[in-house]
């Protein structure tokens, strides 16, 4: 079975899709057809940092809005700036 590969905007080449829809809504599915496994990790490892680091409550929805907002200008914004959290 060949393996899905796009033109990920994150690395700025061909890579690996995901195999699943790692988000839900219409921001799941540009994800998907966006951006790769390795970006998908990448962001991951972010995202735990980003946990750690303002020790996020992710029950707090006011903590997942913060993350999405991360997530969206992690993979596909050009911001190289740190987070800055309300």
């Amino acid at each position: 079975m060949d393996r899905r590969r796009i033109f990920c905007i994150k690395l700025d080449k061909e890579a690996y899709a995901l195999n699943y829809r790692p988000y839900p809504g219409e921001l799941g599915e540009r994800i998907y057809n966006q951006i790769s496994e390795q970006a998908w990790q990448l962001w991951l490892q972010y995202q735990t940092m980003l946990i750690n680091e303002y020790r996020l409550n992710l029950i707090d929805p006011d903590a997942r809005c913060f993350l999405e907002k991360e997530m969206k200008k992690f993979l596909f914004g050009i911001s190289k700036k740190s987070p800055e959290r309300d």
